[in-house]
């Protein structure tokens, strides 16, 4: 993923409310939101065998985004695409899993990465030190650390905050606020290695850059106190110009018997 805005456990109705853009090479294949057979749910990456985001009956919730540092690119050996799929396939709790990555975070290129349960939501990137608790609250994330204020991150915060304000929480409606294809200026676009024409393209929420890199995916999440859960993905294919929806529900396993104990 590279444009996140969610809302952590910080409304009456709703435990996180999520919608996230995800860019990526257009030649790399990739397979729709699905319930995968260890049996959480999200797109597949048919490249190296992880996903970007997903999220287990279980309660186990994990996103990540790339870190875009293009003037000190060079090839690893690990997939970040695995640190969301050995999260939402494992036993171990976010803090403690997160603590474990740090200590191996310099083998993978940069990124931005979630993982939650149904106690808590936390933060790690291997730009930064430390593992962080999300407090409950509204948060925006895109190719720099948590909440670094881009102007498309921004926009992504409003939109979400609008639609919580209004209580409308369609999916598509929520999907298409942060779709906008509008780009910065030149004097405010951020150095991060790549070429000033790619800067400005980068700077969309919605992005195509020489109709080889651009966004491919979007995911609203809505998962409920209640334990109802809410996914659809829109995957898009804009070379041809179309697009395929995706949508499941399903209710966290046990959880309000876990509520209570």
């Amino acid at each position: 993923m590279c444009l996140l805005a969610f809302n952590w456990n910080n409304h009456s109705e709703y435990k996180l409310i999520l919608v996230a853009n995800r860019d990526e090479f257009f030649e790399r294949p990739s397979a729709p939101l699905q319930q995968w057979e260890s049996g959480f749910y999200g797109g597949k990456d048919l490249r190296a065998g992880g996903t970007w985001l997903g999220m287990h009956p279980n309660g186990r919730f994990a996103a990540i985004t790339n870190f875009r540092d293009l003037k000190n690119k060079r090839e690893f050996s690990k997939s970040r695409g695995d640190l969301v799929k050995n999260f939402l396939e494992g036993e171990m709790d976010p803090k403690s899993y997160l603590e474990e990555i740090e200590k191996e975070k310099t083998e993978y290129e940069g990124f931005n990465l979630l993982v939650a349960d149904q106690e808590g939501l936390y933060y790690l990137s291997n730009k930064m030190e430390g593992v962080r608790q999300l407090r409950p609250g509204l948060y925006g994330l895109s190719n720099a650390v948590l909440e670094t204020p881009w102007p498309k991150l921004t926009k992504a915060k409003e939109n979400l905050a609008h639609h919580i304000s209004t209580a409308s929480f369609e999916p598509l409606s929520l999907m298409k606020g942060q779709h906008s294809k509008e780009t910065d200026p030149q004097e405010i676009l951020p150095d991060t290695g790549a070429t000033p024409e790619q800067e400005k393209l980068l700077s969309a929420q919605f992005i195509n850059v020489g109709n080889y890199y651009g966004t491919v995916n979007s995911t609203v999440l809505l998962w409920k106190h209640s334990g109802e859960v809410d996914m659809m993905e829109r995957k898009f294919d804009q070379v041809a110009e179309t697009f395929q929806d995706t949508q499941v529900k399903f209710k966290v396993e046990n959880f309000l018997e876990q509520k209570q104990s």
